[in-house]
């Protein structure tokens, strides 16, 4: 009996390659909610920096100029802040999305791989009956040729 062939594996190699492309733009999706995410926490940090500085200015008399420049800066941060939110928020739905695209082609991926298992499994017994059928007829065989040596 010929090789084991799964008549699908074309289709799972592809199916194979587009899960890892998808888990790919899944892991960069992820790096820049991270990196975002890194940068909210700087801003933040900046904000309070500034604002104990600005607490500090005041308390030593600074000029009402000093003061709302300082305040400007605060209110710009705050700005920045709140578009890294929604940019935050923004990169969480597109890695849902994403992360749906991953669990559909594991899916597909699932599906060949059990059909495969199933086609192995075909194969298996079908190798099976013809290797008992070679051995019932090489049995059979040894029997006639043993009955018709005795004959002579």
């Amino acid at each position: 009996m010929k090789k084991f062939q799964f008549t699908l594996q074309r289709l799972k190699d592809f199916r194979e390659q587009e899960l890892d492309r998808q888990k790919n733009t899944l892991a960069v999706l992820q790096g820049d909610l991270k990196r975002l995410e890194e940068a909210l926490e700087r801003l933040q940090e900046t904000i309070e920096k500034q604002s104990e500085e600005l607490t500090t200015v005041c308390m030593q008399g600074a000029r009402a100029t000093d003061v709302a420049v300082r305040k400007r800066y605060i209110v710009t941060l705050q700005q920045d802040i709140h578009i890294k939110e929604q940019q935050i928020l923004q990169k969480k739905a597109e890695i849902e999305k994403q992360l749906s695209v991953v669990v559909e082609a594991t899916k597909d991926v699932k599906t060949l791989e059990m059909l495969e298992e199933k086609q192995l499994e075909e194969y298996k017994l079908a190798s099976g009956k013809e290797n008992e059928q070679f051995i019932e007829e090489f049995v059979s065989g040894q029997t006639i040729r043993a009955s018709l040596e005795s004959r002579n």
